[in-house]
Parts: C-alpha cells; sequence; structure tokens
C-alpha cells in the first residue's frame, strides 16, 4: 500500500485549462474527451485533473491513428 502513495507522488495532474493549452484545443474539447472516456481525468468537486501521463497517451493515439 506504501508503494500506491510514492506512484501518486510521481504523478503531475493538470487542469483542464493546461490541457488545453498543451493540446492547442478549446477547454470544451477536453471536456469532451473527458466526458467521452477518450482521455482519464479525476473529478474533485466540480473540477477535473488530468494525469500528464494521459494527455501524452492520447497525443500518442491521435498520432497513430492519422498515419
Amino acid at each position: 500500500m506504501g508503494d500506491t502513495v510514492a506512484d501518486l507522488e510521481d504523478v503531475r495532474f493538470l487542469t483542464v485549462a493546461e490541457v488545453a493549452e498543451m493540446m492547442r484545443v478549446s477547454k470544451m474539447t477536453v471536456y469532451r474527451m473527458v466526458h467521452s472516456g477518450e482521455l482519464p481525468a479525476i473529478r474533485f468537486g466540480r473540477s477535473f485533473r488530468v494525469p500528464e501521463s494521459a494527455v501524452a497517451q492520447a497525443v500518442q493515439n491521435h498520432i497513430a491513428d492519422s498515419a
């Protein structure tokens, strides 16, 4: 169980606005990706946080799909 806490310390969570800026898309596009399950996110109250690794994976998936 201690490993889980250590693993979480390595995870960097991004806001929807940060993800939108990184991907050069609108915040609404990010919300759509989250709600469709295309982009995993954790909900804290009324806001979402997206693991940075999930953003990288989503970008890789889009690159692979368009190739």
